[in-house]
């Protein structure tokens, strides 16, 4: 009797130590499933709807095999969408990185390491001197301020415009230039304000003759970066060099002067795009590919229109 006793306390000892690891999984699957149905759709995702299922199906074993099977084949279809859906997903990335390739307008870099030297000079250049000198001017001058010094600057370059569209054959911009420049010269305070494209509505169109070459349908050449100017081509650094002799700033006597007046002009526009830069580098895993990228399209973009 006492040996029959001890017998059936063992077999329930084992029992339990079998039956309660497993209870106790169930009871905390079922209890992160919420949570895990909430999780962003990332690489964990089929792991997450797989342990619900699991979690689920295990939770009505007792109502028969039927339901057991029934649920099993609600995971494996499951499964199946997922994997289905990974593969579009897959492939829609695909598509748009050929896109985004077959958009960029690829150009030789032979000058690679004097480039990303001077890439290199700028980027210090620009948070050691330019950004902190623009951030305190911003502090000090008033939008209104900053606009109209923007405004005059534009206004000056007026001879860049209207030159580089008699070269491209585009009269009609050109005769629109003329009459943008007197109109701001004169009624817009000598261009602080703009009066043309606020009241007459018209648009300067900024033409360089980096951009008149591009429409003769000249190459970019290699991509060249240059010492404080930025990013370049051969053939728009060309240009800087043609566009340079008809700038009027550029004529101003001693060139000390003309030097802080363009140095000026280039602290005022920075003051608009701080955090625009940073936001590049930031969003990019190689910041020099992608302002030489960014700079191909831009100009390319320029060109066509």
């Amino acid at each position: 009797m006492k040996k029959s006793i001890l017998f059936l306390l063992f077999a329930m000892i084992i029992g339990i130590s079998f039956n309660a690891p497993t209870g106790l999984a169930k009871d905390n699957l079922l209890q992160i499933a919420p949570v895990l149905e909430n999780m962003p759709v990332l690489y964990t995702d089929l792991v997450s709807r797989g342990t619900i299922v699991l979690a689920q199906t295990d939770s009505v074993q007792t109502n028969g095999i039927q339901t057991e099977t029934r649920d099993k084949k609600q995971e494996t279809a499951m499964y199946k969408d997922d994997i289905a859906g990974e593969e579009d997903f897959d492939l829609d990335l695909f598509d748009e990185y050929e896109d985004q390739v077959e958009n960029v307008q690829m150009v030789a870099d032979p000058l690679y390491y004097f480039n990303y030297a001077m890439y290199s000079f700028n980027d210090f250049l620009y948070f050691y001197a330019l950004k902190p000198i623009a951030q305190g001017y911003k502090f000090i001058a008033p939008t209104p301020l900053r606009n109209g010094v923007n405004n005059f600057f534009h206004n000056l370059l007026f001879p860049v415009r209207f030159v580089n569209n008699i070269l491209q054959g585009k009269l009609l911009e050109a005769s629109d230039e003329i009459g943008i420049f007197l109109a701001n010269s004169t009624l817009g305070i000598l261009g602080f304000s703009q009066f043309a494209q606020k009241n007459l509505n018209m648009e300067t169109s900024n033409e360089d003759l980096g951009q008149t070459l591009g429409s003769l349908s000249i190459g970019n050449g290699f991509y060249l970066v240059l010492p404080i100017l930025g990013p370049s081509t051969l053939r728009d650094g060309l240009g800087r060099v043609g566009d340079y002799f008809i700038t009027p700033v550029n004529y101003v006597e001693p060139w000390e002067l003309s030097l802080g007046i363009n140095t000026y002009d280039k602290i005022n526009r920075t003051s608009f795009r701080i955090g625009d830069y940073e936001a590049l580098k930031d969003a990019s895993l190689d910041p020099y590919v992608a302002i030489r990228n960014a700079y191909i399209q831009n100009r390319r973009s320029e060109i066509e229109k």
